[in-house]
């Protein structure tokens, strides 16, 4: 007998599906800016978000604010200790494998199975393999969302090979936030499905753009005090600048993590040594990330190695301030040269320089590339685009596992 087409039968509200976000940075870094906006942007009618940290700090709060089911499971020091600086002889695996790390690959999957934890979505390396070993061993799909460029200018070539085999045994599905860190992982072929970009984005601004002071111009640089973020390069760009636009100003926006205090003092005393002291202002790290890129006239980048992606380009961007960016990496899916920004070659300061003056010399030319960069970020790198894409991932992996 023919079924009616109409008949229903009503199963009630489907239940949310429940995904476990962790991380072992709980710094504010980028990633962690980042999985913050994802997280926010997520369709709460059909996803839970629930995190589970390997420390206490930023994120944390931030997530808790935000009205996320935030826990936090402390990883052994041995563990947490653990950096790509300090992983030059010896392989990656090995160094992870410390004493604790069974108990903690453990107490990881107890919790997965006692949440009804339905989906793993992985946010850093360390995380990708404690938790990606502890999300196998419940048997929950697994997410990997790559941020780094695993590639030996970021990782010893030994901990990048390892990084690499793993994206074909642990995770179901590897999330890139570019195409040029996708590439990074060498994936088998193109046929291989497991790999998918989605670009990261963030929330768009509705304050009207801030007015551009083209009297006396502020040419920042945003982002923590780093030597492959390239302060020293902007410096030297500065030093340029000075003898054909004086009235020009300059910021380095941001603070030293992760033991590079050092790296500060050493640009510091080239700031001094260059008579930069009376033009350079070193903010420190703010918490008014909005008010920093409104104080600029330019926004500058400077990485001296390929961008997994370009957080700040992109915000700089959303803020309709003229970028300067070197090229590589991620970046250059972001910046359409001569159109929403300007691309100069890396540890170039003389091509920094001159790109800097040219703008300085054509104020409607940049403020017509602030206009545009504004409409490309909204356009192509809005928040609930980057939400969409990863929940297309998500469903992709739930509905297999049904």
């Amino acid at each position: 007998m023919r079924r009616s087409t109409e008949q229903r039968v009503d199963m009630g509200p489907t239940r949310r599906s429940t995904i476990l976000f962790c991380d072992h940075t709980v710094s504010m870094s980028g990633g962690e800016i980042a999985l913050s906006h994802l997280i926010r942007a997520l369709d709460k009618d059909r996803f839970e978000p629930v995190a589970l940290l390997f420390a206490e700090g930023p994120l944390n709060a931030r997530l808790r604010d935000m009205g996320v089911e935030v826990h936090a499971l402390d990883l052994d020091a041995s563990v947490a200790d653990v950096r790509k600086d300090t992983l030059k002889g010896g392989g990656l695996v090995r160094q992870l494998l410390q004493p604790s790390t069974p108990g903690f690959i453990a107490k990881l999957r107890r919790f997965m199975v006692d949440r009804h934890v339905d989906l793993v979505h992985t946010n850093s390396l360390k995380s990708d393999l404690l938790a990606g070993a502890a999300a196998r061993l419940a048997r929950r799909p697994l997410v990997w969302h790559i941020r780094d460029r695993i590639a030996d200018d970021y990782l010893p070539a030994a901990a990048a090979k390892a990084f690499r085999t793993a994206c074909r045994i642990l995770p179901h599905r590897l999330i890139a936030n570019s195409h040029a860190t996708l590439e990074t992982l060498r994936l088998p072929s193109a046929a291989d499905t497991r790999g998918v970009v989605v670009h990261d984005g963030i929330p768009p601004i509705s304050e009207p753009v801030a007015p551009y002071d083209w009297a006396q111009p502020v040419i920042g640089l945003v982002g923590r005090l780093s030597p492959w973020k390239g302060q020293h390069i902007f410096l030297d760009a500065a030093a340029i600048v000075r003898r054909s636009a004086p009235n020009a100003r300059f910021l380095i926006i941001g603070a030293a993590l992760f033991d590079e205090r050092e790296y500060e003092a050493q640009i510091r005393e080239q700031c001094r040594r260059l008579g930069l002291d009376d033009l350079v202002t070193f903010t420190g790290f703010t918490e008014d990330v909005l008010g920093a890129y409104r104080r600029l006239t330019i926004l500058v980048h400077a990485s001296t190695v390929p961008e997994p992606f370009g957080q700040v380009v992109l915000e700089g961007m959303m803020e309709a301030r003229p970028v300067i960016a070197t090229r590589g990496g991620g970046v250059t899916e972001i910046v359409l040269d001569g159109r929403t920004g300007v691309l100069v070659p890396m540890s170039d300061a003389q091509a920094m320089a001159a790109a800097i003056l040219e703008l300085l010399a054509d104020p409607n030319r940049a403020e017509a590339m602030g206009r545009a960069a504004r409409a490309r970020a909204i356009d192509c790198f809005s928040i609930d685009r980057t939400a969409r894409g990863v929940e297309a991932v998500y469903d992709s992996l739930l509905r297999s596992a049904c």
